[in-house]
């Protein structure tokens, strides 16, 4: 195979007064959100990087100590080191954020070493708080609050009987004879290395980082566990852009940066170097969809430009990457006004108004008695999130589950000390009447979440996960009013209106079986073609695919989409609460009922054709929980397991005899239009 090249810089001009004016806005906007860290505040993380250094050195020396039976003079020259990468590496971080840090250690001293001789060595240090380990995570993670740093910590095993001191992670021969999670650990340094030796301007990168950062925290798409973009996926979108106007001022990149992706022909992949696939001498998976079937399905690949190359968005799903595009176009529009003097750089850091965007909501609740369980918990918990998005994706009448990467703790008193919320938005698709039962794609979440807790020996007694159904006017019970109303106000007619136009074209997935190569992306071929002419009209012409998969004049699907604000519904001020042997019911009187199994209801006279099947068998208007859930069923059935979205048709793994038994609960809501 030959090796897969990317395109030439765009343009080369130099900036103009006018942008570095505007980049020096720019950085004053940003100064307020707290971007910048002080001398202080930098020389105190260097003291905290000094100590966890120190704290790692001793334990390989004790560990080799106590495995091998080593004199102590001898078990220091073994060594053992910190590094660290991401935004801390890479110079971006901001004022109170995380360090990603990894430990280096000798082959001699293993994983398990670190998850529990480690672990409990950072237990006895007064500094440590907040302490959790993530072993079960696809990159294995310990996070702790060390002095007041966060800090989350991978672990490498080198095939090395010592480290040196001035080892050089960027070396790909240490791959050799490691583990796949000792290389995904390891892919992080390499990758942030990478990244800062292929951008042209170091300062002007950092500058832009900071704002794409800041303005994707502030829009709530900012997850990598969830399903959105994380640190070092935006890190490379902005290095790309840089790569195509190296000249460039930040301003100019920031306005370059929502110019390109907007128009990004997903799913072509997003790359900062070739991939020479001809070349893989130590045998490990790189990302390649002609090879691996898994690679062609994923939606928006930035791939990783340090070997071996990975899709560093793997996690992301169909409801994700409407919503990412959707405040991408947002964005564009947003900085266009910036531009042209109508709008202040503030306006691109309002926050989401995510809480006013739709009527119906998820939430789910991870809570525990202990302390530490709870931090253990938690942490599994919203591993899984995007599992149960997964699921509420592919019911027959969702058409977009929006999960808040924000957490919110306990509202009172009366919800607990140990316990935290996640909300998921949820918009259906256009349907006069329907009887939807969330009871198969929650109870599945709910089955792997407890069975997997159980086979890694992590669930304790008091831990305990809750998902509930709530309205828009019901979120006051759940989160302060100023959450609620944080963010721009929707106006009645455009509520969703963005969602509705894309997410039907958006969420249809571009197969690769018909031939889709990688030489060369067909989004950096098109950028390159249209570069001439952008430029000569000050940059303010979009960057358009000569292929635009996503016309929406040519997706008859638009015509079928709905405002999620047109929902005609009865108010009603009666609401109650039912106990019934499935579980918690609970009935809302204004147009929405979620029904237990023994509740008579009307069967639907419109939605899909699942349920028009069901009408016609039912002559006296009574369906039964069975009868409903069904065609939802037969929808999870029929699709192909996945690996990166397990569910209940996905490989198991064994479940040791529980002593307890799973809560059921049905879940169903009937909507009137």
């Amino acid at each position: 195979m030959s090796e897969v090249a990317i395109t030439s810089p765009i343009s080369l001009a130099d900036p103009k007064p006018l942008d570095l004016e505007l980049s020096k806005k720019l950085e004053e906007a940003l100064r307020p959100h707290g971007v910048f860290e002080s001398e202080e505040e930098l020389a105190h993380r260097m003291e905290v990087l000094s100590k966890v250094n120190e704290l790692v050195r001793q334990w390989i020396i004790d560990v080799s100590k106590e495995k091998n039976n080593i004199p102590e003079n001898k078990a220091e020259c073994f060594g053992g080191k910190v590094f660290t990468f991401g935004s801390y590496r890479l110079g971006v971080h901001t004022k109170g954020a995380d360090i990603d840090t990894l430990c280096v250690a000798p082959r001699h001293v293993e994983r398990t070493d670190f998850f529990k001789s480690f672990h409990e060595l950072l237990k006895q240090q007064p500094e440590v708080k907040d302490l959790r380990a993530v072993e079960e995570a696809f990159v294995p993670v310990i996070k702790m609050e060390f002095d007041g740093i966060e800090l989350d910590m991978l672990f490498a095993r080198l095939a090395l009987p010592v480290v040196p001191e001035g080892i050089d992670l960027r070396t790909e021969g240490l791959l050799k004879n490691l583990d796949e999670k000792s290389v995904r650990s390891l892919n992080g340094c390499r990758v942030t290395d990478e990244i800062l030796h292929l951008v042209p301007n170091k300062d002007n990168f950092r500058m832009t980082l900071r704002a794409i950062k800041l303005w994707a925290k502030k829009k709530s798409i900012y997850s990598n566990s969830l399903g959105y973009f994380g640190g070092v996926s935006w890190a490379m979108l902005v290095a790309r852009v840089c790569q195509l106007y190296p000249n460039a001022a930040p301003a100019t990149l920031v306005h370059r940066f929502f110019l390109v992706f907007s128009k990004w022909d997903w799913p072509h992949p997003v790359l900062l170097k070739a991939i020479d696939t001809a070349e893989n001498k130590l045998g490990f998976p790189v990302w390649d969809p002609r090879i691996n079937p898994a690679d062609r399905y994923h939606l928006m690949p930035i791939i990783t430009p340090a070997y071996p190359q990975q899709n560093s968005t793997y996690n992301v799903t169909n409801s994700t990457r409407t919503i990412i595009n959707e405040e991408l176009n947002d964005g564009l529009e947003v900085i266009n006004k910036i531009l042209e003097g109508q709008e202040e750089w503030s306006r691109m850091f309002e926050p989401s108004n995510f809480f006013q965007k739709y009527k119906h909501y998820i939430v789910l609740t991870a809570r525990a008695e202990d302390e530490d369980h709870y931090l253990e918990w938690r942490g599994y918990v919203e591993s899984k999130i995007r599992l149960l998005v997964g699921n509420l994706e592919r019911n027959l009448f969702i058409k977009l589950a929006h999960i808040m990467p924000e957490s919110f703790g306990p509202f009172n008193e009366s919800e607990g000390k140990y316990m935290c919320k996640w909300f998921i938005g949820l918009l259906f698709i256009d349907t006069k009447s329907a009887n939807i039962d969330l009871t198969f794609d929650i109870q599945s979440f709910s089955d792997i979440v407890h069975k997997t807790a159980i086979h890694i020996n992590l669930l304790k007694e008091d831990m305990k996960v809750e998902i509930s159904y709530v309205r828009r006017k019901q979120l006051d019970q759940f989160v302060p009013q100023d959450v609620i109303t944080r963010g721009r106000k929707i106006e009645k007619k455009k509520e969703n209106s963005k969602v509705n136009s894309s997410s039907t074209s958006n969420l249809r997935r571009e197969s690769t079986e018909k031939g889709r190569s990688l030489s060369g992306s067909k989004s950096d071929s098109d950028l390159q073609k249209k570069s001439l002419d952008e430029d000569s009209q000050d940059s303010q012409n979009s960057i358009k695919q000569d292929e635009d998969k996503n016309n929406t004049d040519a997706c008859p699907e638009k015509s079928q989409t709905e405002d999620n604000g047109n929902e005609k519904v009865t108010e009603s001020n009666n609401q109650h609460e039912e106990m019934t042997e499935d579980g918690v019911t609970t009935e809302l009187n204004d147009g929405d009922t979620i029904t237990s199994e023994s509740r008579k209801r009307k069967s639907s006279d419109g939605g899909p054709d699942g349920l028009k099947r069901l009408k016609n068998e039912e002559n006296d208007n009574e369906l039964t929980e069975t009868e409903i859930a069904q065609p939802i069923q037969k929808k999870h059935t029929d699709r192909l397991p996945s690996n990166d979205l397990p569910d209940l048709t996905s490989p198991q793994p064994p479940v040791p005899a529980a002593g307890f038994q799973l809560m059921k609960n049905s879940i169903k809501l009937k909507l009137n239009r």
